[in-house]
């Protein structure tokens, strides 16, 4: 059996990406989402975390009329795919993992389907062990610059393909 260090900090990085980069990398990124996964979006507002989420959506075959917005104010919402859900989660109207787990969202981190999270640092100690930070900051008006952090043997176990798709961004 294979032993991975997961302990290491990996970190991988694209070029600043116009919108129809960020979309095409969104589509190709979820090929690489399973069923359980936990996906937290980093950025300032206006960075793009929900339109990522949008294009996610489109490579997990979420269809044309569940129309992906941002849960702001509902906190949370379902999308069913063809071989799974996302779960978009915005905790930007909460102030911690208390008020997090009396929403009831933690749940869903148990459920058939990915979590894709907005806001994570609200998350605190219930962050779960396996997770994939995607950090968009805005390089230039229009661009924005993506970082992947995988953290957990779930994650870990995929860096060569993580590797691989931000290399793809690297040579545009």
């Amino acid at each position: 059996m294979k032993t991975v260090d997961t302990t290491q900090h990996y970190r991988f990085e694209t070029l600043p990406l116009p919108l129809h980069q960020l979309c095409r990398f969104g589509e190709k990124l979820a090929v690489y989402i399973k069923s359980g996964d936990v996906l937290l979006l980093h950025g300032e507002l206006g960075t793009g975390k929900t339109t990522l989420v949008q294009c996610m959506a489109l490579g997990l075959g979420i269809s044309d009329d569940q129309y992906v917005s941002s849960p702001s104010y509902a906190l949370m919402h379902e999308y069913e795919g063809v071989n799974m859900s996302i779960y978009h989660m915005d905790l930007y109207r909460l102030n911690d993992a208390d008020d997090v787990e009396a929403a009831g969202l933690l749940d869903y981190f148990n459920e058939k389907g990915a979590c894709i999270i907005e806001w994570p640092d609200r998350l605190g100690r219930a962050c779960p062990e396996n997770h994939l930070n995607v950090t968009l900051v805005e390089a230039e008006p229009a661009n924005r610059k993506i970082y992947l952090q995988p953290h957990g043997p779930d994650w870990i176990e995929r860096i060569p393909q993580l590797r691989k798709l931000c290399a793809e961004f690297q040579n545009l």
